[in-house]
């Protein structure tokens, strides 16, 4: 099958209402060490209700290509000034606007219960479930400082720890999270899809040779079939894991600046290497006001490089759609 049934409250990620409400009231009006959730009429743009109810209503497209909803924003607002879901400063990487201030992902438009895979090999590092920020999320390390996470998930059905293949099933897409709920149903069900390369969020569509990043490297796709996207067919899986050396020091001293003290004491108090690593990256992408230092924790710097594939089944689709 394409999808599974969800039950409403995996959809959403309502499970836990105290905390939910918390959550919200945090996106909404910020806290001591993050400043507030901007939202106004620009907003509006991000909307396509023509998708968004036939995708709630479990529809497919015939040529089996998955919508693209949004991509990267390559221009976007400082973190520092809050999360913002306005369209005021956007650019995607085609030159067009399909993104919002601070969209950091591509977006994958699917109907909920569809089953989400592995772009690539690599060990599950975290699973969470902050409804304020993306919903449920798993967090796969691909090695060669690149870290993939798939949010607004309904249902896991992998373990923190678990070492995964590329194509194995990790989860039930939903559309968990405080976006569905607020905006439902004119916001298009989807998998926001995250790419972190040396601890940064990055574009996995590369825009080509001639353009370098700021290490001085070029902006090669992460995608293995180039900016065409398709799922993993079978044959060669390479390149293969290999796991993450990180710059303990490095770490140390990241963790060592965050304002909050209970978030520092939980990131120092995690024992093993690579989910302190994990979880700090996630910390410091997530919530940047809570710390002074910003730095990577890798032990190189490590270049873009052809690794992944969509993160669905080939029986599903057989690649993406450009809007």
């Amino acid at each position: 099958m394409g999808h599974e049934k969800l039950s409403l409250a995996e959809t959403f990620g309502v499970t836990e209402p105290a905390k939910r409400v918390a959550e919200v009231k945090m996106a909404l009006g910020g806290d001591p060490y993050t400043p507030a959730t901007k939202w106004g009429v620009s907003s509006l743009k991000i909307f396509q209700p023509a998708l968004s109810v036939k995708t709630w209503l479990g529809w497919k497209p015939a040529n089996r290509l998955v919508p693209i909803y949004n991509f990267f924003n390559l221009t976007p607002t400082p973190l520092e000034e809050g999360w913002s879901v306005r369209k005021t400063q956007v650019l995607d990487w085609r030159g067009g606007t399909r993104t919002y201030n601070s969209h950091n992902g591509t977006d994958f438009a699917i109907p909920a219960g569809t089953i989400v895979v592995a772009p690539g090999p690599g060990v599950v590092l975290r699973i969470s479930d902050e409804f304020h920020r993306g919903g449920l999320k798993i967090f796969i390390d691909h090695g060669h400082g690149l870290i993939t996470t798939s949010n607004h998930l309904g249902r896991a059905l992998v373990e923190v720890g678990d070492r995964v293949v590329r194509a194995q099933p990790i989860a039930l897409s939903g559309y968990s999270g405080i976006d569905a709920v607020v905006a439902f149903p004119w916001s298009v069900p989807h998998v926001h899809f995250n790419t972190w390369l040396n601890g940064d969020y990055v574009d996995p569509f590369g825009r080509g040779d001639d353009y370098v990043d700021p290490f001085g490297l070029s902006e090669a796709s992460l995608w293995r079939n180039h900016n065409d996207p398709t799922p993993y067919r079978g044959g060669d899986e390479s390149p293969d894991y290999e796991p993450t050396e990180w710059d303990e020091d490095a770490l140390a001293q990241v963790i060592a600046s965050c304002v909050d003290p209970e978030l520092r004491a939980e990131l120092e108090s995690t024992a093993d290497l690579d989910r302190r690593a994990m979880d700090t990256i996630f910390m410091t992408n997530y919530f940047p006001t809570r710390f002074g230092v910003r730095r990577s924790v890798y032990a190189e710097v490590h270049p873009r490089r052809p690794a992944l594939d969509l993160p669905f089944r080939a029986a599903d689709y057989d690649g993406v759609s450009f809007p």
